[in-house]
C-alpha cells in the first residue's frame, strides 16, 4: 500500500515548479552521504530532478509540495515548498530503531522563518508511534510576539502532555544559511536533545518530567513513522509561503556527526 502511495504521490508531485535552491555556501555536503549502516538514509543524488520518485520514501502535503532539484555546487536537494499555514514532508513509514533509541540528522537551509501571527509554530521533524499517543516534534519552533523572536523548540502535541513548543530565546533560529542539524530520542527517561551545527545544545531538551508541557510524565512512543520537512499550524501568516532546502537526510541506531 505505501508503495502504491509513493507511487501516486510522485505523479501528482511531478508538475511541481522548481526554486531557486541553495547557494551553494558553506555546509553544503558532497554527494554520496549515505554509507551502510544507517536505518534510513537519503541525499538525493540518486533520484530524477523533479517531483520525488522513489519507493523508499512517501509524501504527506496539503497546500504544498516537495521538489528535487540540483543546486549550485551541482548536488542534488529537497525543496520544501508551502503557502500559508500548509505542510509538505518527506514520510519514512515502517521505521524501527533497536531499542526504539536513535539518532536523525539533516541539513537544512529554511529561506525565512515566520513573523506572523503571533505564536506561529512550525514543525520540521515529527516522529510517531505506538504504546504513546504523543506526537513528537523535537526539530521546530515558534515565533514569540513578546520578545520578539522566532527560536527553535522542542514540542509535542497530541498526548497526555498537551500541545507545546518549549521555544528557547538562547536559540534563535538562522535564515538563508545552511546549517547541520541532529537530534535524538532516547526512551531512557524519554530524553529529546539537539545539535546544531555539531554542538549540543541543552536548553533543546526535553524529558520525563522536564518539558513544556502540563505536570503529566512525557512518555515517547515506540516509534514507526518519522516526517521530515515544514508544517505551520497557523493561518495568516508573514511571509505567506515558506521555502526550505534539506539535504543528507540520516536516522542512525548512533550518532551521526555533521
Amino acid at each position: 500500500m505505501r508503495k502504491l502511495f509513493a507511487v501516486f504521490t510522485a505523479a501528482l508531485l511531478l508538475g511541481a515548479t522548481a526554486g531557486s535552491g541553495p547557494a551553494g555556501a558553506a555546509g553544503a555536503t558532497p554527494s554520496g552521504s549515505c554509507t551502510r549502516g544507517l536505518l534510513f538514509c537519503e541525499d538525493f543524488e540518486r533520484l530524477p530532478t523533479g517531483g520525488p520518485s522513489t519507493l523508499n520514501w512517501g509524501v504527506d502535503t496539503r497546500n504544498g509540495t516537495l521538489t528535487v532539484e540540483r543546486a549550485r555546487r551541482g548536488n542534488q536537494v529537497l525543496h520544501v515548498h508551502t503557502r500559508d499555514n500548509g505542510r509538505a514532508f518527506l514520510r519514512v513509514d515502517d521505521f524501527a530503531a533497536p531499542g526504539n533509541r536513535f539518532y536523525g540528522r539533516m541539513r537544512l537551509r529554511v529561506a525565512a522563518f515566520p513573523t506572523a501571527p503571533d505564536w506561529a509554530h512550525f514543525t520540521l521533524v515529527e516522529a510517531t508511534g505506538t504504546g504513546s499517543s504523543e506526537v513528537v516534534r523535537p526539530i521546530g519552533g515558534q515565533y514569540a510576539p513578546t520578545v520578539p523572536g522566532t527560536f527553535w523548540g522542542v514540542g509535542a502535541d497530541g498526548g497526555p502532555t498537551g500541545d507545546w513548543t518549549n521555544w528557547r530565546e538562547a536559540a534563535p533560529v538562522t535564515a538563508g544559511t545552511w546549517q547541520c542539524v541532529e537530534w535524538t530520542l532516547d526512551p531512557a527517561d524519554n530524553r529529546v536533545a539537539v545539535w546544531i551545527d555539531g554542538v549540543a545544545r541543552p536548553e533543546l531538551t526535553a524529558s520525563t518530567t522536564e518539558h513544556g508541557g502540563n505536570d503529566v510524565p512525557f512518555v515517547l512512543p515506540a516509534v514507526n513513522t518519522v516526517k521530515i520537512g515544514w508544517q505551520l499550524y497557523q493561518s495568516g501568516t508573514t511571509p505567506a509561503a515558506f521555502d526550505l532546502w534539506i539535504d543528507d537526510i540520516a536516522l542512525s541506531g548512533r550518532r551521526i556527526g555533521c
